[in-house]
């Protein structure tokens, strides 16, 4: 039976993290449904150039990835769409990733507000007690957003800040591996082998010798 991971993408900045978590779970032979935001779409357009529809959603995320999507089992859900399958307990997935995870989805995830299907969905996980991983990526933060933070904690979510190690690279990391040390860490997360980083080995220099 088909159990994919849901990948939830807010209107936050960072959409290269979102693809980093994409690409590394389809490259592991996981299968994905994806669900963006309408703040997304406009962020995506807007540090990308590259637009999502609805209508052309497969062209449109393969020039997002910089891949083709032919073997792909991946499912796109509009967020509006609020009888899709992951708004539903009863739909077999193994969990979530909200990346980048806004303080606003935050928040409504946190409140149980349900305002979208993105929304709905990581709810929806929480209560199942599947796995359910949150990147934000807001600096700084107020009191509220730590408060919503905390709620999602005790709700059994992995608070997993964008911020990646420069342990693996150094000091010359580049952006795309400092974005794979986050999508890296997400994968932990959730218990999908990957390569995207160097692990610590315990010897300073050790990795770059």
């Amino acid at each position: 039976m088909r159990r994919p991971w849901v990948i939830g993408v807010s209107g936050a900045s960072g959409t290269p993290y979102p693809a980093a978590v994409l690409r590394a779970l389809l490259d592991a032979g996981h299968p994905v449904d994806l669900v963006v935001s309408r703040a997304a779409r406009l962020t995506l357009l807007d540090e990308t150039g590259a637009p999502l529809r609805d209508s052309h959603w497969r062209a449109d995320l393969a020039r997002w990835l910089g891949r083709g999507l032919d073997d792909a089992d991946v499912r796109f859900w509009p967020a509006g769409d609020l009888a899709a399958g992951p708004s539903s307990g009863s739909y077999q997935v193994r969990g979530m990733v909200v990346v980048p995870a806004s303080t606003a989805a935050c928040a409504g995830i946190a409140i149980g507000l349900s305002k979208d299907l993105l929304q709905r969905a990581a709810e929806v996980n929480l209560k199942e007690r599947r796995p359910v991983v949150l990147v934000p990526r807001e600096t700084p933060v107020t009191r509220s957003h730590l408060e919503h933070l905390l709620a999602l904690h005790d709700a059994g979510a992995v608070v997993l800040p964008a911020s990646p190690g420069f342990y693996g690279a150094g000091a010359e990391a580049t952006a795309a591996q400092l974005i794979d040390f986050v999508a890296g860490k997400v994968l932990d997360a959730l218990g999908v082998p990957h390569d995207l980083f160097r692990r610590w080995s315990g010897e300073l220099g050790a990795d770059r010798a």
